[in-house]
This record gives C-alpha cells, sequence and structure tokens, in this order.
C-alpha cells in the first residue's frame, strides 16, 4: 500500500452544529481542501450528540476507525465523561457508533473533562493504547494526559492510569505522540510555559521525561489542539495547531521533532476550513479519488 495523500478530520467551533467530523484532503500536506463543501461528514446519534477533536486513523488490520471527545461545549468545559467511536472499510460509511463511558471505572468516576483521545498500537503489547486528556471533579484542575489499553475501541483491558504528570502541578492538554528511533515524543499544551512543549520516553506508555528547554512553540500566540505527521517523501514533519485565542491555523516543521522553525503563511492553506482541533492521516491515491468525489447525505 503506497500512502501518497493526506485526510484531515476536524470540528469547526463551539456551537452545537459545528461540533461535528468534517474532512478536508490534501495531496501535499500544506494546502486542503474541504471535502462535502465543509459540512459535516457524520450525523451522531449518540452520547451528547456532539463531538470535539476528532482523531482518525488506520489500524493494523486496515480498518479505519475515529474516535472524538463526546462533548457539548455549551453544556460547559467540565461536563463530559466520554468518548464517541466510529468504524469504516473505506473512509464514507462510518457506522458501529458507540460510546465509552470513563465514569464507570474507579479511576475516574468522577471524570468530568475526557478529551481529545488518541489512539498507538503498542507493538510489544499488541494491543491499541487509548490516550486523553482526563480531569477528575474531585480532584481540582489538574487536567493531565491519561491512558488505558484496548483491543476493539469498545472496551479496555487496562484501568485508566495517569499517562504524565508535569512537575509544575499544572495542566497539559491535548497529547499528541510521534515516534522516531526508537523514542517517543509527546507533544502537550503546558499551562505553565503557556505553549507547546514535548516530552521523550522509550516506552510508549512513559514514564515521559521533562527535558530542559522543552518549549517548542513558535507562534506568537497560545497553541492547542496540535497534531503533528509525516510530510511525505521527504524527512520532515509538520505540527499543526489551532491559535485559539487570535484564531486561524499555525504550521511549523522539524526533522528531528525538537527543533522546529515557521512554515509561512503563504505556503499552507488552512483557515478557510474554520479548523479547530483534528488530525491528520496518510491516505492512497485510491482513497482520495473515492473521498473527492463523494457526496455525503444524511
Amino acid at each position: 500500500m503506497e500512502l501518497t495523500k493526506y485526510l484531515f478530520c476536524y470540528f469547526i467551533g463551539n456551537a452545537p452544529e459545528e461540533e461535528t467530523v468534517h474532512f478536508a484532503v490534501s495531496e501535499d500536506g500544506y494546502n486542503f481542501t474541504a471535502l462535502n463543501n465543509n459540512e459535516p461528514v457524520i450525523k451522531q446519534m449518540l452520547g451528547k450528540r456532539c463531538c470535539r477533536d476528532p482523531y482518525i486513523f488506520r489500524d493494523e488490520d486496515g480498518v479505519f476507525h475515529i474516535i472524538a471527545t463526546d462533548m457539548r461545549c455549551y453544556d460547559g468545559w467540565a461536563s463530559n465523561n466520554s468518548m464517541v467511536v466510529w468504524d469504516s472499510k473505506d473512509l464514507i460509511k462510518w457506522e458501529n457508533e458507540r460510546i465509552i463511558d470513563f465514569s464507570q471505572f474507579p479511576e475516574t468516576k468522577n471524570a468530568n473533562r475526557v478529551w481529545a483521545p488518541q489512539v498507538k498500537y503498542d507493538k510489544i503489547r499488541q494491543e491499541y493504547m487509548i490516550y486523553w486528556t482526563n480531569n477528575n471533579a474531585d480532584e481540582g484542575w489538574h487536567t493531565i494526559p491519561w491512558y488505558a489499553y484496548t483491543k476493539d475501541f469498545s472496551t479496555l483491558t487496562t484501568n485508566p492510569k495517569i499517562l504524565y504528570n508535569p512537575s509544575s502541578g499544572k495542566a497539559a492538554i491535548d497529547g499528541d505522540i510521534i515516534e522516531k528511533n526508537g523514542n517517543f515524543y509527546l507533544y502537550v499544551a503546558d499551562e505553565e510555559q503557556d505553549g507547546i512543549c514535548y516530552l521523550v520516553s522509550d516506552k510508549l506508555n512513559g514514564p515521559y521525561t521533562e527535558p530542559e528547554n522543552n518549549r517548542i512553540s513558535l507562534a506568537d500566540t497560545a497553541l492547542e489542539g496540535h497534531c503533528t505527521y509525516k510530510i511525505l517523501g521527504t524527512d520532515k514533519y509538520a505540527l499543526i495547531a489551532d491559535q485559539f485565542k487570535k484564531g486561524g491555523y499555525f504550521m511549523q516543521e522539524t526533522t528531528d521533532l525538537i527543533n522546529f522553525s515557521i512554515v509561512p503563511r503563504e505556503k499552507i492553506n488552512l483557515d478557510h476550513l474554520k479548523p479547530r482541533h483534528g488530525s491528520v492521516m496518510h491516505i492512497t491515491d485510491e482513497e482520495y479519488d473515492r473521498l473527492i468525489n463523494e457526496k455525503w447525505e444524511f
């Protein structure tokens, strides 16, 4: 399977009708075109019927999944305890919608922020690690990355655990893990440093250490909702992020996952999508053609 192009999965705003899954595609990883006239590509039927932070990925068997924050922000920023999941074989038809409710576990029975889930395959355990930003109501403001393992994205094989607890004792949200040369780089939006910082581990599930001078944000404003992906055919990785205070999207890139440079705004085309926190997945030519020719109807 030759991966040649890019699929961006995102939501577009804080109104309930904007907390929905949207798609855009790109041929170069810098310039993206909305699909379905930037209208939703999935109609959520369960949970809050609103979702944020959709993460799209291809599993080890070639099946596609989207896992997202099951949340309606009009209910408040401390109002959700669940994730919503869909499956697809073709990126067009999304089915088997289900909710993962974290209030059923003793470690997260009082969870009121279950945000921004992502998934990585653990080659050692041969299971998938779901990691997300979590806060428990009885612990005060301490919103940090947690994780648990699964085989089917419906039930968990382990109970939730803390993935990374900042030494500052402050929040670190929107975890995004990239593997390179046997190391795992965890990027978080760090409250203490008011920007995106990186942590490093030699194991997917940690422990993650805090290098000195680990802030990597290059924007002149705060960033969150970031995702990192390889620019195909190069040694570069792009990191895109939501300028949530200023508006618009920001891009910077790296070859070593530590030292970044700004991508000039004239080189990228993202803002017209009105994207909020999303994710980028590599796709094939055939998948790209199928997506651009589809007209979604609900």
